[in-house]
């Protein structure tokens, strides 16, 4: 069979169905959401007053899987997370970033979201948690936001 033939079979509507699925296939392993996110202490439970920030950027993809990094200034991190709690709200770790420098967090390698974890992400539940010996429940917070 000859693959001119099998698309004759097809007909017009049949061959532009495949190239919508074919399209969907592609999008979902390429259309990530890169999320750019600042931390502050105005934004941890109680706020916590600090001249410390951080920055970074974020990967979620459609899979679930992410990535990314966190840089801060003026302070000296102990442990770095990503919790799950809305604005406002305080939450457990989901994943525990991992040091990359003197003052950089990454998301670990195979860091992946549970499916509710995920869409706590969509719904913007997820944060950025940086903590220090002096604020050992964070110094610096910053929400995820798609």
């Amino acid at each position: 069979m000859k693959i001119s033939s099998s698309f004759a079979r097809l007909g017009y509507s049949g061959i532009l169905a495949a190239a919508v699925i074919a399209l969907a296939a592609f999008s979902t392993a390429v259309f990530a959401d890169t999320v750019k996110v600042v931390l502050s202490g105005d934004l941890k439970v109680p706020p916590v007053k600090t001249t410390a920030s951080g920055s970074g950027t974020l990967t979620i993809n459609p899979d679930m899987s992410v990535g990314g990094s966190v840089a801060t200034t003026g302070l000296e991190g102990t442990m770095a997370h990503i919790h799950q709690g809305a604005p406002g709200i305080s939450g457990p770790v989901i994943i525990a970033l991992v040091k990359a420098g003197e003052h950089d967090w990454a998301v670990p390698p195979g860091a992946k979201l549970t499916p509710a974890q995920y869409q706590a992400y969509k719904a913007g539940g997820l944060y950025v948690n940086v903590h220090t010996a002096a604020n050992k429940g964070g110094e610096i917070r910053g929400q995820l936001l798609p």
